[in-house]
């Protein structure tokens, strides 16, 4: 079957990130473009009318907007071999809630305490305290999909990957072996098994840095 697969997303973008972990995963051949959110490319607003966000597969010129969304499709349409998502409905909808929690509770506090808050203390613990409640889940295993990856494993993309790169550059202390110990194992597994599928460390290091250089330079110049 000649299928045609685009996704249109960031190098640097966890969210482009999960998709191309699935497809890789799924043995998915596909072409990645490389957007410019400054400077949106006709397909993308053609194909995301709603949220103008990347990223969007691209499945025979037919567009799937949201990484979750995303994520599910590729499972639903490509079974061969691996699964993303389990098998029985109870332990589906289980994993859903905590890719969910993920999105809606970790992301915003750890983007909180990472570069948002005059109240550095609090949102750090916050985090921390939310990452408990993820940590808890892993119950023993290897990854939250059990003995291999799964959704909510590739929805955590940016607490095993991205977080320790931005703490490094920020200075900030959420994800350690000392706070968090399970989930910083899994962390580290999630990367050796998926390293392949993620930005080159060096280039993402460099590239928060010059963010974190900037705002700090724009909030210093626009302070009484």
């Amino acid at each position: 079957m000649g299928e045609e697969v685009k996704l249109l997303g960031l190098w640097k973008s966890p969210f482009s990130s999960r998709v191309e972990i699935a497809l890789r995963l799924k043995g998915v051949q596909y072409e990645f473009f490389e957007e410019d959110l400054h400077n949106k490319s006709a397909l993308l607003l053609k194909s995301n009318p709603v949220h103008k966000k990347i990223p969007v597969l691209l499945h025979d010129d037919r567009p799937i907007a949201e990484s979750q969304v995303i994520l599910e499709y590729i499972d639903e349409t490509w079974k061969q071999g691996f699964s993303i998502l389990p098998e029985d409905p109870y332990e589906r909808a289980h994993a859903r809630f905590w890719a969910r929690f993920i999105d809606e509770k970790c992301l915003p506090a750890m983007w909180n305490a990472c570069w948002g808050s005059e109240e550095h203390e609090k949102a750090v613990e916050e985090a921390c305290e939310l990452l408990k409640l993820l940590e808890h889940e892993l119950k023993g295993n290897k990854f939250f999909g059990g003995e291999k990856v799964g959704l909510v494993d590739i929805v955590g993309n940016f607490i095993a990957y991205w977080l320790r790169a931005i703490q490094e550059v920020v200075g900030v202390e959420i994800l350690t072996k000392e706070k968090l110990p399970k989930l910083y194992d899994w962390s580290d597994e999630f990367v050796n098994v998926l390293q392949e599928s993620l930005p080159p460390r060096d280039k993402l290091v460099a590239f928060l840095r010059g963010h974190f250089e900037s705002t700090t330079t724009n909030s210093t110049s626009t302070s009484n």
